[in-house]
């Protein structure tokens, strides 16, 4: 089987919260996290919406867009509108071979949010999963016939955020919308990670692999701190350095026959852990793993 390593430039600059941002260039994120060892990178706020200026920049340092956030407002939308909004990102990545962008759902969302508690995030009853996936499925089949795929993103205070919220979702959309399995989002929100992928794993197309400080999460007061607070906190981090299981992770995904991106996203504070060292960690945990689950990684 065969995988590709990608890494999100969340480690060097995070989209949300400028703060937890390091003062590095497009060109030197790149070149770090080559040397760490990784292929691709998913898209950022410092990437140009440009093929032409950024093939070039992509190619000085031998990396590839292997996809990027979508900031989807479906759930209260129509799919014209989503059909606009998403075109110049889908030139874009058509242009320079992404395998897919990522959709995530922001309307509703609290996930930028600091003055929102986590548990404030926008609830969805069934009723509502089956018409939003109705709607999700129909703009998915029009991606998908456009050259360019999505991938579902269920994310932390999201209106798709639990396990039962991706179990609704599936059960309500067609095969014609993937999802993106993100193990750090799914063991935040309590989700049993290796059942995600048991139940989904056909629809599995895109993977994060994110992992999490189970003591940073338990300690969090949900009524009263954010999403935004969980990552200031130091919630997420790379493989081998939070408190998940990815040999037993990507041994099941390997078990149905993934093969894809496997791409680090770790935001954290790049003062407190330096995005190259945690880099070349997370490849490292993940080259070591993928070994052991049979993969080869496409260098």
């Amino acid at each position: 089987m065969k995988a590709q390593l990608g890494i999100a430039p969340i480690a060097w600059w995070n989209d949300d919260l400028e703060e937890l941002s390091d003062d590095v260039s497009l060109e030197e994120c790149l070149s770090q996290a080559r040397r760490a060892g990784f292929t691709g990178m998913e898209t950022g706020r410092r990437f140009p919406m440009d093929a032409d200026l950024l093939g070039p920049i992509l190619d000085a340092h031998g990396m590839r867009v292997c996809g990027g956030w979508f900031s989807g407002l479906l759930l209260d939308g129509d799919i014209e509108a989503e059909k606009d909004r998403i075109a110049a990102q889908m030139a874009l990545f058509k242009a320079v071979g992404a395998p897919c962008i990522v959709y995530g759902e922001t309307a509703g969302s609290i996930q930028g949010d600091r003055n929102a508690p986590l548990t404030t995030r926008r609830r969805l009853g069934e009723d509502d999963i089956r018409t939003y996936g109705r709607k999700m499925t129909a703009f998915a089949e029009w991606c998908a016939d456009q050259g360019m795929p999505v991938a579902y993103h269920h994310h932390m205070a999201a209106p798709i955020e639990t396990e039962e919220d991706v179990d609704l979702l599936m059960k309500h959309s067609g095969e014609a919308l993937p999802l993106l399995y993100d193990a750090g989002h799914m063991a935040f929100a309590g989700g049993d990670v290796l059942r995600v992928i048991d139940n989904h794993h056909r629809r599995i197309s895109h993977v994060h692999t994110k992992d999490i400080r189970a003591d940073v999460i338990a300690s969090l007061d949900r009524e009263r701190e954010s999403f935004l607070d969980a990552v200031v906190k130091g919630a997420f981090t790379v493989p081998g350095d939070g408190s998940l299981d990815f040999e037993a992770i990507v041994m099941r995904l390997a078990g149905y026959g993934y093969e894809g991106w496997f791409v680090v996203e770790a935001e954290q504070d790049p003062k407190k852990a330096p995005p190259f060292e945690m880099a070349k960690i997370g490849h490292d945990e993940l080259r070591r793993v993928m070994a052991a689950a049979g993969y080869t990684v496409e260098e």
